[in-house]
């Protein structure tokens, strides 16, 4: 078992709790970090005198061989600490409650029974589920078979060792693994394979005078619009000639200047502010042209008319009248009646009433009577209104 271990200070620590009628630690956690050192000191152990005081074994291995002074990492590193109790008899002490204390401190326990091992014991003793943690063999000979059983649980297992498909190099975790690459690779998607890692050039340092173009293993340097490379494949001077011609990234029209070139927009475009694309003019249909009596109103796409103040659009929805007003709806100081006129307004009496010098208020219209004489030499008494 211990040949499938990886046993060292930062992996695997084994200790051995030897057993019988009595108890004895042959040998700490924090003795041995050497695989080959830690099984010469196995095979020095001779077996201790008859009896089975498995209770007090798993007492002494709880209470000293899983302490810190002992060699056992602390707990707040959350490192499985395991013990592996094998016996091939029935225990001569209790075993139930000291099993539960160990497990509660966080000890792992599997329980191995040999020939005659009482398999009552076993299963008080481990730790659950039994199934993964309870063993019987007929003989201490082929306990060896439990091997694969415990590697693909006990903590130290090296996974890497069991097998990886890692191109470069295997990293092994607690359960696992995880492929890495040498230096100058980059891992591929599939996570196992390698690919050579595309190293920025221009980003490590150039003298460029322009522009660094990086390449897979190299740069090389490039101009700006408007030069050309000198000899020295490093520097920059400025070419003669039509810049345009040489290549321009304007929209619609490049104008060559001598060292430069410009953008410049179709009628009825505008340059945008990156002055090389070019927009849509709003362009004002008023200022190109109307028929409208009064005012002309811009639209986004085209206009119009709209009347001054006391006029209204005709039909035609050009010209413009004079708009109707009603003085008298607007307020008036007739007593009586107001009259509207295309400007104003009069005031006038009911019947019966006679309209005052004021032009407003009107008073009760006075009945005259007069004698008059007829042909006849009848008197008669005559009422008019004037």
């Amino acid at each position: 078992m211990v040949d499938t271990l990886d046993v060292g200070p930062d992996a695997t620590r084994v200790a051995i709790v030897n057993y019988a009628s009595t108890v004895k630690i042959e040998f700490f956690l924090k003795n041995y970090f050497n695989k080959l050192e830690l099984k010469k000191a196995i095979a020095r152990i001779q077996p201790l005198a008859t009896g089975t005081m498995t209770g007090l074994a798993i007492k002494t291995a709880m209470n000293e061989a899983f302490t810190e002074q002992s060699g056992a990492r602390p707990r707040s590193r959350n490192i499985s600490k395991v013990a592996i109790i094998v016996t091939d008899g029935r225990p001569q002490d209790q075993v139930e409650e000291v099993s539960a204390e160990a497990r509660a401190s966080g000890v792992e326990i599997y329980a191995v029974g040999v020939d005659r091992a009482d398999m009552r014991s076993l299963q008080l003793m481990a730790s659950i589920p039994l199934e993964d943690h309870v063993f019987y063999v007929e003989t201490y000979g082929v306990i060896e078979k439990l091997t694969s059983k415990f590697r693909e649980t006990l903590c130290g297992v090296d996974p890497c060792a069991m097998g990886h498909d890692c191109q470069h190099t295997c990293v092994s975790t607690n359960t696992s693994y995880h492929c890495k690459c040498w230096n100058g690779y980059v891992l591929n998607p599939d996570k196992k394979t390698c690919s050579l890692q595309s190293v920025d050039s221009c980003a490590m340092g150039h003298d460029c005078q322009h522009t660094c173009v990086s390449t897979n293993t190299s740069y090389h340097c490039k101009c700006w619009n408007g030069y050309v490379l000198n000899p020295d494949k490093k520097t920059c001077s400025l070419q003669s000639g039509d810049l345009c011609a040489m290549g321009h990234d304007c929209q619609h029209t490049c104008v060559s200047t001598n060292t430069s070139y410009h953008c410049k927009c179709w009628n009825g475009y505008v340059l945008n502010p990156d002055k090389k694309t070019c927009s849509l003019q709003n362009v004002d249909p008023c200022a190109m042209g109307h028929d409208c009596q009064h005012t002309c109103v811009n639209t986004n796409a085209s206009y119009l008319c709209k009347c001054w103040n006391g006029y209204i659009l005709n039909p035609d929805k050009k010209t413009c009248s004079l708009k109707r007003v009603d003085p008298c709806a607007m307020g008036h100081d007739c007593q009586h009646t107001c009259v509207s006129t295309n400007a104003s307004y009069y005031c006038k009496c009911w019947n019966g009433y006679v309209l005052n010098p004021d032009k407003k208020t009107c008073s009760l219209k006075q009945a005259k009577m007069e004698l008059v004489e007829d042909p006849c030499k009848c008197e008669a008494r005559v009422a008019f209104q004037k």
